[in-house]
């Protein structure tokens, strides 16, 4: 699970910010939202809010990055655009398997070189005193250099910087850095990153094709999420009728011609009132999304896996968007985890559904962008957890609200209209 994200000059992002899913044990309500092990309390969903264009998207980039440099995949990062260092830093603190982690690196985009890695073991005690114990440092900067695996100290100033130490040297020779990457890729190989604006069906029809129990709860649960529907299935091609208008014209060995991927899709069949029809051609924008994600938080729940999504209530109804989230706060989740970007403030609802510090918000100013919680509001400034919080972000109060002056644009054409008037006369 993730318990922290860091990012200075990534993106967006030119100032450091944290964005934390650490769960406030001294607010006893909603228990269920929390995930509780080992003495560390993790939120199991988290909400982000904010304009168009502030960053949430890019809070969401900066998770993909660090799973992708954490595979040994291209990481995309990309410094700020204005700011005059090419240096992106970032860091995660996450749940595995019952231990606490933390890993931060730097990375010189201009030299494509990782300058500076720390990993780290967090314990706990019975008194909540947290300890942090170093596997690994590498500041290439200060040129410090620290590993448990003393065999790799030695050798940290002269191997390359063009990947992290775990990529670059074999692993299997030194026990503490070979969990190390165990752990890191356990971690990041855990992690679904979706964007309901371009969610790929594939995921869904690769779960479809094989009859278990995971099938059938995909099912269940588009079902349930569409009440219209009777079935929903994988299907061979000879049980999907196709109609041509004309007899004379019936589909020859060209169909074979069809990319795989279309012909999968093709063979997705939705059932309503006994009437089988392809999905991709009959069913609508929000059934084939619900289809899409149906796969991805059916997965997470039953493999405890991490979901983040891009634009959670695209093109689907709030109340199903607030039952996805329920699924994860509830006390049935032992280990799944859910962070989203959204807009509905249907889900912000403090009363019945989140506690104060699953509400996250990015705002963007002149300044700089900023990530904070609605933990972050205390009492005293008018936030209770029975506090409308929906009303207070409507009239401004928590920030991180767009302010369209839209009435401009219909003024400047209702100008032109009339100047056009004029010139015609």
């Amino acid at each position: 699970m993730i318990i922290e994200v860091r990012a200075k000059n990534c993106y967006a992002f030119e100032n450091a910010i944290t964005f934390s899913m650490k769960a406030d044990m001294r607010n006893k309500k909603f228990s269920s939202n929390v995930h509780k092990e080992n003495n560390f309390n993790v939120l199991k969903t988290v909400g982000i809010y904010g304009p168009n264009n502030a960053g949430k998207t890019c809070l969401i980039k900066c998770i993909k990055s660090i799973k992708n440099v954490f595979l040994n995949k291209k990481s995309g990062l990309m410094s700020n655009i204005f700011s005059e260092s090419k240096v992106c830093e970032l860091g995660i603190t996450f749940m595995s398997e019952g231990r606490k982690f933390s890993y931060d690196f730097k990375y010189d985009e201009e030299k494509e070189e990782y300058i500076y890695e720390v990993f780290s073991e967090i314990f706990k005690d019975q008194y909540n005193n947290e300890k942090e114990v170093c596997w690994l440092k590498k500041d290439t900067i200060n040129e410090i250099y620290e590993c448990v695996d003393e065999g790799v100290q030695t050798m940290i100033p002269v191997i390359s910087k063009n990947n992290l130490l775990c990529y670059v040297i074999d692993t299997s020779k030194f026990e503490y850095i070979q969990e190390m990457k165990n752990i890191l890729v356990r971690f990041a190989e855990k992690i679904d990153i979706i964007n309901m604006n371009n969610i790929p069906m594939k995921h869904t029809i690769e779960l479809m094709k094989n009859k278990n129990q995971i099938q059938e709860k995909i099912v269940e649960f588009i079902k349930n999420a569409d009440l219209y529907m009777d079935n929903f299935e994988y299907v061979d091609m000879d049980k999907i009728q196709v109609r041509t208008g004309d007899d004379s014209e019936r589909p020859d060995e060209k169909v074979l011609d069809i990319p795989d991927q279309i012909m999968d899709q093709i063979r997705l069949v939705s059932t309503y009132k006994g009437v089988p029809v392809p999905s991709m051609m009959f069913d609508s924008t929000g059934t084939k999304k619900i289809a899409a994600i149906a796969s991805y938080v059916i997965e997470a729940l039953e493999n405890g896996r991490i979901l983040v999504v891009d634009e959670l209530d695209s093109s689907i109804h709030f109340k199903l968007t607030r039952a996805i989230v329920a699924m994860f706060n509830n006390e049935l989740n032992t280990n799944a985890q859910m962070i989203f970007t959204v807009h509905d403030i249907n889900l912000m609802d403090c009363k019945r559904m989140f506690r104060k510090e699953q509400i996250w918000f990015v705002h963007k100013d002149e300044d700089g962008v900023y990530v904070y919680s609605l933990a972050d509001f205390t009492a005293q400034q008018g936030v209770r957890d029975t506090t409308d919080i929906m009303e207070k972000y409507r009239r401004g109060a928590l920030g991180a609200l767009p302010d369209p002056e839209l009435i401009n644009s219909l003024l400047s054409i209702k100008e032109n209209m009339k100047g056009d008037v004029v010139n015609d006369k």
